[in-house]
């Protein structure tokens, strides 16, 4: 077909068109195939790219949608004709990327939403294997990158699944004039994070190549950098860095990185000789601010990991924390000190030590206590309640509250104190009590004292903890029901308990509990009501036994109750009120609802005080009778028989109740003395067993002792032992019965390690005895076969085994 130069004028001259983007691709395509062998192609192929900068205008409305499959093809082949290895070829094709993405006259949607589909952003990843040797081209890839991944989830997705973030960060410290390319990844790598799979992108990050690019880009910007741009792009590096620490499967201390970042946490407040900080100087601007905030935040995250700990040791992490703890004084009228951190910048960095020191000192005891963590805190606490002329700013996230005054470092140093003191360690708690924490604490809340205080804690629990059974088993799960007994036993807290009660669940940890010297519950209870009777001045004997059956319960202030007046009908009596104004109705109230048999942890005493508490109903039924026969007296009524009967009877009752109880109790005292008479015979003899016992073993050792001292009482010993022997030998013999001598002059027994012991009797002309000495002789003897070999005898007896030979 004849050439239509008048097309080709229109290509060159005129605007193009959506619908010619695809003849204009398939140009594209043609030209980078025929450069593979005729390289004059690529000057063609760069000019065409240049044209794909360009705006492609629509003719109609529709010709977006209509066009669309097409626009995103040619999105795709402009992806890969990255493998044109051409530098020039690649520049064209980012800046066209970009232009596209900037400057084209479609809607941003549209084109946002076609590069996404295209999957241009994975093919420019897969591409930067292929610059190696080409830095300017690698740049403008970066910067690409940069563009696609600053506004699209969808392209972030597509660069970590070409496993991009791991890509950017091998190559971010190659050689580069332009000084952007460390840039340009650390601001892709903030997009990934920001837009894409935070997990994703430090999953690629954690790997020992990546963590030791991070630490040669951190190290320079931070040991070289002076401009503010550097200042930037260090605290950028150590937020990636932070969120690398996040993971635990990263080798962050394996790296080293971790130790290097302590020490920078812990400067300038610890002097070190660490070539690392010795040249280096904080401009202390907001730049390095920031680098100290996010430093101690990394201090927080690295805390997950217990192997850290030793670091933080290594690196006196505490001691530079309570460092910044510690309020700075302003510097003399009209001198100037050394040049430090702001006021402002100071609270909140004493804020943020103290927010950090709440996570880390519970794990760290021993190096709070050697820094003395607890005297730092009490010594802050007191600060925070004196008044001067400190103005806080209360503008960071920890000064909340705090403006214009000094709550906030109160709120987070109390906060770390209870930190602490929920540890239960002994050590910690026993030394903040002898620096007097519990009566510093008490002078700040509200004027309050230590029994006002508990009292309305408890009201607290009674109001909202006691009838919701959600509440009440965390409650018990927490251990509050231990936490109330070991509190003195006031009305409102064996209210509390008794309420309590009401949840099944609150029985074990009541019986469970135990006090000083292993109370138990039920051995409190009943000590608490001997102290209430005590100050009731109720009767009681010597052994705490009823002294009088008449009124076995009945209280001083009801003796002395004005018998001759009669109360009015809407005033309670002495009996009644009785019930509410101590706490025996409540011990009498919980004992119901433990029991009053096997109690465990019960002396005597308090069996003789559960049988009083047993039969308290009885006892105050019959105290409220006799005070309703005294009212009708006073008041001159007789009630007719039966109920005058009824009213004997029921005092007469009562009385027997009482003598019973008595009688019980008497009983239970003549058994302990019995037993305590018991106890102290058998110790008695025991005692005497034992003193016999060392009196023959004495007399033992002096007979031992005279046998070797004294060759008569040897002589009549060894007599009186063949004595024994010979009476002990049966009178008649059976006839194939084998008797064996007692007498052996001569052994030789063969052990189990071949060898053979010789026991020779001296000679009786020596010693004047037949076994008066011994003599010990070791030698060996061959073993053959396996099995011991008997030595030859001059003769042998049949009547011993072949084990052992006698001369």
């Amino acid at each position: 077909k004849p050439i239509e130069l008048s097309r080709v004028i229109h290509f060159l001259e005129d605007p193009l068109l959506l619908k010619e983007l695809a003849d204009v691709f398939k140009i594209l395509y043609i030209c980078a195939e025929k450069s593979k062998d005729h390289p004059e192609y690529t000057s063609v192929l760069c000019d065409l790219l240049k044209i794909c900068r360009l705006p492609f205008l629509k003719e109609k409305t529709s010709d977006e949608v209509t066009y669309a499959q097409t626009v995103k093809e040619s999105f795709s082949q402009m992806g890969f004709l990255m493998r044109v290895p051409n530098a020039e070829v690649r520049n064209q094709i980012c800046h066209s990327i970009i232009s596209v993405y900037r400057l084209h006259p479609t809607s941003l949607g549209y084109r946002v939403q076609l590069l996404e589909q295209s999957g241009l952003a994975e093919t420019l990843v897969l591409s930067m294997a292929l610059l190696e040797n080409q830095p300017a081209v690698k740049l403008q890839v970066l910067q690409t990158l940069q563009m696609l991944s600053s506004s699209s989830d969808v392209n972030c997705s597509l660069i970590l699944k070409a496993q991009g973030a791991q890509q950017i960060c091998f190559h971010m410290n190659e050689p580069d004039p332009s000084g952007q390319v460390l840039f340009r990844s650390s601001e892709i790598l903030w997009n990934l994070l920001e837009r894409g799979c935070k997990e994703e992108v430090t999953a690629q990050l954690s790997n020992m190549d990546c963590i030791m690019a991070l630490k040669e880009a951190f190290l320079h910007q931070l040991l070289n950098g002076f401009r503010h741009y550097d200042f930037q792009l260090r605290n950028d590096l150590l937020v990636i860095t932070t969120l690398i620490a996040e993971n635990p499967k990263s080798p962050l201390i394996e790296s080293l990185f971790a130790k290097q970042l302590i020490l920078f946490v812990t400067f300038p407040e610890l002097k070190s000789h660490n070539p690392l900080v010795r040249n280096l100087k904080l401009s202390y601007n907001n730049e390095d601010f920031e680098m100290k905030r996010l430093l101690l935040n990394l201090v927080v995250v690295m805390s997950k990991d217990l192997s850290a700990l030793q670091l933080f040791k290594e690196g006196h992490v505490v001691l530079a924390l309570l460092h910044l703890v510690k309020p700075t004084a302003a510097p003399p009228e009209g001198q100037s000190g050394p040049r430090n951190w702001t006021p402002v910048q100071q609270e909140e960095l004493q804020l943020q030590a103290l927010a950090t020191l709440a996570t880390v000192a519970p794990l760290m005891l021993d190096d709070y206590m050697i820094c003395q963590g607890n005297t730092c805190l009490l010594l802050l606490l007191e600060w925070c309640t004196e008044r001067d002329a400190y103005f806080g700013q209360g503008h960071s996230f920890h000064g909340t509250g705090g403006r214009g005054s000094k709550k906030a470092q109160m709120r987070y140093c109390v906060r770390l104190l209870r930190s602490m003191v929920s540890l239960g360690n002994e050590a910690i708690n026993q030394d903040l009590f002898d620096q007097g924490a519990m009566s510093q604490l008490l002078v700040i809340i509200i004027g309050l004292g230590h029994n006002k205080l508990i009292l309305s804690t408890v009201d607290c629990v009674w109001s909202c903890i006691v009838g919701c059974y959600t509440t009440e088993d965390v409650f018990l799960e927490k251990e509050g029901i231990f936490l109330l007994l070991d509190l003195n036993m006031q009305n409102v807290v064996l209210g509390t308990l008794l309420e309590l009660c009401d949840n099944p669940k609150t029985m074990s940890h009541i019986l469970a509990w135990r006090g000083q010297k292993s109370l138990t519950t039920p051995g409190l209870l009943l000590q608490l009501w001997r102290q209430e009777e005590a100050e009731l001045g109720v009767s009681r004997d010597l052994y705490g036994r009823i002294s009088d059956p008449k009124k076995p319960i009945l209280c001083y202030y009801q003796e002395e109750d004005d018998s001759q007046v009669s109360l009015p009908a809407n005033r309670p009596s002495a009996a009644v009120m009785d019930v509410s104004e101590n706490l025996r109705s409540k011990i009498y109230s919980v004992f119901c609802k433990l029991g009053f048999e096997a109690l465990p942890g019960l002396s005597m005493e308090d069996y003789i005080t559960l049988s009083i508490v047993t039969r308290y109903l009885d006892f105050k039924v019959g105290e409220v009778w006799n005070e309703i026969s005294k009212e009708l007296s006073l008041e001159g009524v007789r009630p007719v028989t039966p109920d005058e009967e009824a009213l004997d009877t029921i005092a007469k009752m009562t009385e027997d109740t009482a003598r019973r109880v008595i009688t019980q109790q008497s009983s239970m005292l003549e058994q302990r003395d019995k037993e305590d008479v018991s106890e102290e015979k058998r110790m008695y003899t025991e005692i005497s067993s034992n003193w016999k016992q060392q009196e023959l073993t004495a007399q033992s050792w002096e007979h031992f002792v005279a046998k070797t001292s004294n060759y008569k009482i040897l002589k009549e010993t060894k007599e009186h032992q063949e004595r024994s022997i010979d009476s002990s030998r049966p009178k008649s013999k059976h006839k194939e019965t084998i008797f064996h001598p007692t007498q052996i002059h001569g052994l030789q027994i063969t052990n189990f390690c071949g060898r053979l012991m010789t026991v020779e009797s001296t000679p009786a002309h020596l010693t004047g005895g037949p076994l008066a000495n011994t003599e010990l002789a070791l030698e060996r003897v061959p073993i053959q076969g396996g099995a011991l070999r008997k030595l030859p005898t001059a003769t042998e007896d049949p009547e011993y085994f072949n084990t052992v030979s006698v001369k």
